[in-house]
């Protein structure tokens, strides 16, 4: 029998469908996935303007380079340590890193040259983390929870902001530390809580990480959608 990393049993994975199905939700890891939209859409709530087709946009392009991309590049790696390996393979961890990748890029482009050219410093960065986190270069500097946290965490807020005003203030940097501490701490949960999964060990700390892993990332989806609401209707008022 393989050993099975593909983490098939978590909370985020459906109980229902062909494994072909779940194994591809659960690899897309949809609740942290969300969070690091929610973190683009709350950079975007911070600007005085906001052109819901930028917002829409920027969401999209976090979904596919590191909801998809940044994924499949983890899955790239050592294949008996990482997840999925048993059902996805090499090939198409590939194909969905590159096609991916290149739609988010394109669709940055547009935007870049269009409207927001201050944005091609986070596409840059944002691009440079991406391998450098998930193929470990650098002897694995960069892949440790502090710069998931500026990748993950920070970076996303800041860009949200850029989408919007093409700029970035003090305020957009001070609110980004708050989204970069969120990311550090469900990183840091999460590999605890990853490990205790695959030894089989301390399952009553297994259920506590869980609830504080399930609590962070839909603490951060409803705190999200509440700010658009309140922003929604503050616009209308004031129109």
């Amino acid at each position: 029998m393989k050993s099975d990393n593909s983490r098939i049993n978590e909370w985020f994975v459906p109980k229902f469908g062909p494994i072909k199905f779940r194994v591809f939700i659960g690899f897309l890891f949809l609740p942290y996935t969300a969070m690091c939209i929610c973190f683009t859409l709350l950079g975007s709530l911070l600007s005085p303007v906001i052109h819901i087709d930028r917002l829409i946009a920027l969401a999209v392009i976090y979904f596919l380079a590191l909801g998809i991309s940044a994924h499949a590049a983890d899955g790239i790696g050592n294949r008996q340590t990482k997840p999925w390996a048993n059902y996805i393979s090499e090939h198409e961890f590939k194909l969905l890193l590159i096609s991916s990748l290149v739609l988010a890029y394109s669709i940055g482009a547009f935007y870049i040259t269009t409207y927001v050219p201050f944005l091609a410093i986070i596409a840059i960065a944002e691009g440079f983390f991406l391998f450098a986190y998930n193929f470990e270069l650098f002897d694995g500097f960069f892949h440790n929870n502090t710069w998931f946290s500026v990748s993950w965490g920070a970076l996303p807020f800041i860009a949200g902001f850029v989408m919007q005003t093409n700029s970035i203030t003090m305020l957009s940097i001070l609110f980004s530390f708050v989204t970069g501490f969120i990311s550090y701490i469900e990183i840091r949960l999460s590999r605890e809580y990853k490990e205790l999964k695959k030894t089989g060990g301390n399952l009553v700390q297994q259920d506590k990480l869980e609830t504080y892993l399930k609590s962070i990332s839909l603490g951060t989806i409803s705190i999200t959608f509440v700010c658009f609401i309140i922003t929604y209707l503050y616009s209308i008022q004031n129109h």
